[in-house]
């Protein structure tokens, strides 16, 4: 059950219907979002839940049956919308588009780079600055300045920047240049890192595990919600299989499934999806056929220069003509 109190309710009264939900044999944990003021209650017991709404300072009471209580769609009468402010939204009923390179290398990169979503009229680029690599001896990113550098080239044109945070220890030092923090699939039950995002008040992109199950991925994203943050998004990227031609198998079918069992956004992530450049636009298409509220993917102007991930960038002429089908095909739906 998911209780909803009113805003700015007194200390008292909050203590007083804890009291009483203690008494209805129900385990309560508060939680204080930037938007509302929750208890997320447990417990067996049936009972006439009227008893809980007519209270005073109780502002609305639903019953959850789903373990992951704050992200499930059974309790919101609105799926969730990220604004990140200059008419940046994502989960508004467009399909959002993010692309970047994997990897932040230099100035010239960066240039190259915003001018082509400028072009295409992309307001949020993706670039990795601090990169879990397989290998140890593989490029692991410019870290901080890199940031700092894709900060440089988008603000002037508004666009915003999602890049990944791999520890707790980086959120702070990261924030003044990120709108979205991404959690990488090494990372995505990474519990400690989530519980600090939920303490942080920017948008939070989740990716699935490398092989994660989709509740997983929900369980993840409550970690975040129940330490405050509801800005979050889910995002699928392809799970580790027993077939070995391509990367992952990016499953099509989890976007509609997350979009039935919650209200945050889904976005998809077909370079990581199948890894193989020449796929990777029909597969972006196919996530906006079901459903996908987003797309993020990698696209640099020389690929096979790239420093991390060339196999599964777009060149600039790919991502032109996949960011004008995504446009048709959004047109269409």
């Amino acid at each position: 059950m998911i209780i909803q109190l009113e805003k700015n309710i007194d200390k008292d009264l909050s203590t007083k219907i804890k009291s009483t939900l203690n008494e209805l044999k129900f385990s309560v944990n508060p939680v204080s979002t930037q938007f509302e003021d929750y208890l997320i209650c447990i417990g067996k017991n049936e009972f006439d839940i009227r008893s809980i709404g007519h209270l005073k300072g109780v502002k609305d009471v639903h019953r959850v049956s789903d373990n992951y209580k704050l992200v499930s769609n059974k309790w919101k009468t609105k799926n969730t919308v990220i604004d990140l402010g200059n008419d940046v939204r994502i989960g508004d009923g467009s399909v959002s588009v993010m692309a970047g390179p994997c990897s932040v290398e230099n100035e010239a990169q960066m240039e190259s780079i915003t001018e082509h979503l400028v072009k295409n009229n992309i307001k949020i680029m993706r670039g990795g600055v601090f990169k879990p690599r397989s290998s140890p001896y593989a490029f692991r990113g410019l870290g901080i300045d890199g940031l700092k550098m894709m900060h440089e080239f988008c603000k002037p044109h508004g666009i915003k920047i999602i890049t990944e945070v791999m520890q707790a220890s980086q959120i702070e030092e990261m924030s003044p240049y990120t709108d979205i923090f991404q959690v990488g699939a090494r990372n995505s039950q990474n519990f400690n890192l989530l519980d600090a995002l939920g303490e942080s008040d920017k948008a939070v992109l989740i990716k699935r595990g490398v092989s994660g199950t989709i509740e997983e991925l929900l369980y993840s994203a409550e970690y975040v919600f129940s330490k405050g943050n509801e800005r979050l998004m889910l995002c699928e990227r392809g799970i580790r299989t027993f077939e070995t031609i391509y990367r992952n198998t990016f499953d099509i079918n989890a976007i509609q499934v997350l979009k039935d069992k919650s209200h945050l956004p889904v976005i998809a992530d077909p370079s990581h999806g199948v890894g193989i450049r020449n796929y990777v636009p029909k597969l972006a298409l196919a996530a906006v056929m079901a459903g996908a509220d987003g797309i993020i993917y990698e696209v640099h102007e020389k690929p096979e220069e790239a420093l991390s991930d060339a196999q599964q960038t777009l060149n600039f002429m790919e991502s032109d003509l996949l960011i004008q089908n995504i446009n048709k095909l959004a047109t269409f739906l």
